[in-house]
C-alpha cells in the first residue's frame, strides 16, 4: 500500500494519529516543540510515541522559537529529520543545519503568494520546502495558477482548500509536492475519530 502524493501530518499529539498515519504510509509527521503550545509535545512523549513507529521521517515544529534554542532543542528528541518554522527571517540561521527545512506560511491575499514566487530561486537554492496555509484565500483559477508558478520552482505542501474530491485533481493541476494535513486531540487516550484525516488519505492510496 501506498499513497499517491506526498503527505505530511502536522500537530500529531498521540500515539493513535502517529500509528494510523505510519500505517497509511504518510511521509512526514510533524510534531509542536514550541514551548508554549496547546500541542506542545515533551522530549519523552515524543520518544515514546515514535519508538512505535517506522518508515516515516519527523519533523520539529515551531513557530517564533529563535534558531539557536530551537538546535539545542531538539537535540533531546530522537529522530529529527526536519524542522518548520513560521519566521521566514530565521532561514538563514538554520539552513545550514543538517536537517532539512520547513516554511510554514500563513496566505492572507495572492500577493502573498506573488511575494513567494518573487522568492523562489532562495527557496530553491536552500532546499527550503514551503507549507502554506490559509483561511481567507479558495483555491479559484488565478490561486491555482500562482501554485502552479510556485511549485515549478519549490517544493510545495499545500495545507488548506484540501476535500477529497478534488485533491487529486488539484495536485496534478498545480504539480505541488504533496499536502499537508493536522492530527488531533484523542477523545480519551487510544480513541480517535478519523473521519475527516482518513477520508483524504483512502482518496489517496494506492489500491495494489
Amino acid at each position: 500500500m501506498a499513497l499517491r502524493s506526498f503527505v505530511k501530518i502536522s500537530a500529531v499529539t498521540n500515539l493513535s494519529d502517529a500509528r494510523y498515519c505510519a500505517g497509511m504510509y504518510v511521509n512526514l509527521i510533524g510534531f509542536d516543540l514550541e514551548e508554549k503550545s496547546k500541542n506542545f509535545t515533551s522530549s519523552q512523549k515524543f520518544n515514546e510515541i515514535t519508538g512505535w513507529l517506522s518508515g516515516v521521517d519527523f519533523v520539529a515544529e515551531f513557530e517564533s522559537t529563535h534558531p539557536e534554542k530551537i538546535l539545542t532543542l531538539v537535540q533531546e528528541y530522537n529522530g529529527i529529520n526536519f524542522i518548520e518554522t513560521k519566521e521566514e527571517i530565521y532561514l538563514r540561521m538554520l539552513v545550514n543545519s543538517s536537517f532539512g527545512i520547513i516554511l510554514k506560511k500563513e496566505l492572507s491575499t495572492e500577493e502573498d503568494l506573488d511575494d513567494l514566487i518573487a522568492k523562489a530561486q532562495f527557496f530553491k537554492d536552500f532546499g527550503v520546502v514551503l507549507h502554506l496555509v490559509s483561511n481567507s484565500l479558495d483555491l479559484d483559477s488565478s490561486i491555482i495558477e500562482k501554485l502552479k508558478t510556485l511549485a515549478s520552482s519549490v517544493d510545495v505542501l499545500l495545507g488548506f482548500g484540501i476535500e477529497p474530491d478534488t485533491i487529486g485533481e488539484i495536485i496534478e493541476d498545480t504539480g505541488i509536492k504533496g499536502i499537508a494535513l493536522e492530527g488531533g486531540e484523542e477523545i480519551k487516550p487510544g480513541l480517535k475519530d478519523f473521519d475527516q484525516l482518513a477520508e483524504i488519505l483512502e482518496v489517496l492510496e494506492i489500491e495494489e
